[in-house]
């Protein structure tokens, strides 16, 4: 354990968003993603909800303010304006941190970008839906 730091990072996670650069993208998804076949980095978190887990990485992790949208979830299925459990509460999450709401990709568009991610976190986030992109930012000079 590290003073200061969210106990949910885990030294993987850590690396991973370390090692990440500005607009590269994080992949965070439920349990039910096919997280192992899309991933090219793959981190798991068992048995964490994915709120909890935003908000661990919201913590450490800039969010992209050059992109209109940096922050996206899967969209619900013949429900395009439908707002999951889950969503509601990375939106509260995001709010937080003063971010946007996310706006939401098709189900196949959604796994395609999560395709392309830098890195995918797998949570232990049973509800469906429990999915989010974030584009990583940057840090400023002082």
């Amino acid at each position: 354990m590290l003073k200061g730091l969210n106990p949910l990072l885990t030294p993987d996670l850590l690396h991973a968003l370390a090692s990440a650069g500005h607009g590269d993208v994080i992949a965070l998804v439920d349990a039910n993603f096919p997280a192992a076949r899309v991933a090219r980095r793959l981190v798991l978190l068992p048995g964490n909800d994915a709120p909890a887990v935003l908000d661990a990485i919201l913590s450490v992790l800039p969010v992209d303010d050059f992109e209109p949208e940096p922050v996206t979830v899967m969209q619900v299925v013949d429900e395009p304006d439908a707002i999951p459990d889950p969503v509601k509460e990375f939106t509260q999450v995001l709010a937080w941190y003063e971010l946007d709401a996310p706006v939401s990709l098709e189900r196949h568009a959604f796994y395609a970008a999560a395709a392309e991610a830098f890195v995918v976190v797998q949570t232990g986030e049973r509800r469906f839906y429990g999915n989010i992109l974030l584009t990583k930012g940057v840090i400023a000079p002082e």
